[in-house]
């Protein structure tokens, strides 16, 4: 049985080969690689090796190498198109037949993919002519530099009804490809037209660094009561709006190295992250973050930080970015949240108060699940008995949705413990910190200091861990 290529490229996407092999051989992170024992000899010290970023695993004691596809078929003694059906079960993703249909539209693939690569370069030049003249003074008066322009490919679009359209039908590219590009628009009635009009236009990469689809902000001049601030391509055989990220090919690299990743909100939020040197930015296109999308930031690094504008807008992307990951959640994988000052966002902040105060947001960003605890503190408050026990009722019940047994376990451990916290200050209690390790218990064979020894360990450890007694605490108050 045969597949196309593309539903091959979508599995190795939303499969990270270190997951699919880590669920069946014991790896431990080593950098930006992992090791093991190798499962396809016998050996005493791991010379098995996966890599996420280059997509494969090798043994340098055997040489068995090969892709997540290639592990299974090797691993599980399958043939190759039973190993893709296994991971494709894995993934969710349904499995398609490559008919004589699917063999057409593959073809085609290739050829949208050389279309849209040739109109990012018209673009481009566009950018740099006379009729793109407004769209540079904008982009200088943003503060961008050429090199910026030139890495992130920016261009323009002449707000011309049919000039992308005729330029590229001078190239032999037929009118029905531009359509199915998505660089063409149809009316009711009448001839196509180009659909990204007087916009400067930020092309939108795979993964893999290919033109796949674009984004258009209107400039000045051609504003119209009716027109969007934003326009980005409609979905096309290239395009699937929620399972890619803006600048991520550009980020991942960095992303890897660095070990952190910024989730931005727009276009230019992400350029001017990058032009300041915060080079792992990227942003989900014009609507909240997705499962799929999710997935692929956890494939760059464990931790990626949303960086959000601190508004109500903000804190609602907040939320919801939380609550879609809570299902998600597995051992050494989270988000964290980064507030930025009201009224700001990451362009603003940086040609205000500049890089420092950019990374200072960074710096105190939060984890899951310290935002939901102070969101459902604020939320249901504490004055009252009836209000704390709505609390508790909230937090536990938002721990129940994490599928993970573990992670559940922990964060309600840390639920309970904020809990216990609390009540103490209600009460007017202190909460000692301690921030000594414990003395070593006494090696004289008296019992009397023995025993007072292991009593002072004893609150040591409370003190450490209130958690620990929370459980007749929040009983005997709520």
């Amino acid at each position: 049985m045969r597949f196309p290529p593309e539903f091959i490229d979508r599995l190795r996407n939303h499969l990270p080969i270190s997951e699919v092999v880590g669920k069946r051989v014991p790896i431990k992170r080593h950098g930006r690689e992992f090791h093991a024992l190798c499962p396809f000899h016998k050996e005493k010290s791991p010379s098995f090796t996966v890599n996420d970023e280059k997509g494969f695993f090798h043994c340098f004691g055997c040489g068995a190498h090969g892709d997540a596809i290639g592990f299974i078929k090797d691993f599980e003694g399958v043939t190759y198109p039973e190993a893709i059906e296994r991971l494709a079960i894995e993934a969710g993703l349904p499995i398609p037949q490559m008919t004589r249909e699917a063999e057409e539209y593959e073809r085609k693939r290739h050829t949208l993919e050389d279309v849209m690569a040739l109109a990012a370069r018209w673009f481009a030049e566009q950018l740099q002519t006379p009729v793109g003249k407004e769209a540079r003074e904008y982009l200088r008066d943003r503060g961008l530099r050429a090199d910026t322009i030139e890495r992130f490919g920016l261009g323009y679009a002449p707000n011309q009804r049919d000039a992308l359209k005729n330029a590229l039908i001078k190239q032999d590219i037929k009118e029905p490809m531009l359509l199915e590009a998505g660089l063409l628009a149809t009316p009711d009635e009448g001839a196509t037209y180009d659909r990204f009009r007087g916009r400067l236009i930020f092309p939108i990469r795979s993964a893999q660094g290919k033109v796949v689809a674009f984004g258009g902000r209107i400039l000045p001049s051609s504003q119209s009561p009716n027109a969007a601030k934003y326009l980005n391509s409609p979905e096309t055989p290239l395009f699937k709006k929620g399972e890619m990220l803006f600048a991520y090919d550009i980020a991942a690299r960095a992303a890897r190295e660095q070990g952190t990743l910024i989730v931005g909100e727009g276009y230019m939020d992400v350029i001017a992250l990058h032009q300041a040197g915060f080079t792992t930015a990227v942003a989900p296109l014009g609507t909240a973050i997705t499962e799929s999308q999710l997935k692929l930031l956890w494939r760059a690094v464990p931790e990626p930080v949303l960086c959000l504008d601190g508004d109500s807008a903000g804190e609602r992307a907040m939320m919801r970015a939380a609550e879609l990951a809570l299902p998600l959640l597995k051992p050494g994988f989270s988000l964290k949240f980064a507030t930025l000052p009201a009224g700001e966002d990451p362009d603003s902040l940086l040609k205000k108060s500049g890089i420092s105060a950019m990374q200072q947001v960074l710096n105190q960003s939060a984890m899951l699940s310290q935002v939901l605890w102070r969101q459902g503190l604020a939320r249901f408050g504490s004055e009252t008995a009836e209000r704390k026990a709505s609390l508790e009722h909230y937090l536990m019940q938002t721990a129940e949705r994490i599928a993970d047994g573990m992670v559940k376990q922990h964060v309600r451990d840390y639920f309970r413990g904020e809990l216990f916290i609390l009540n103490r200050h209600k009460k007017g209690q202190k909460i000692a910190t301690v921030n000594a390790p414990l003395a070593p218990l006494p090696e004289a064979n008296d019992d009397k200091t023995h025993i007072n020894s292991l009593e002072n360990q004893l609150v040591s450890i409370i003190l450490l861990h209130p958690a620990l007694l929370q459980q007749a605490d929040i009983e005997e108050q709520f």
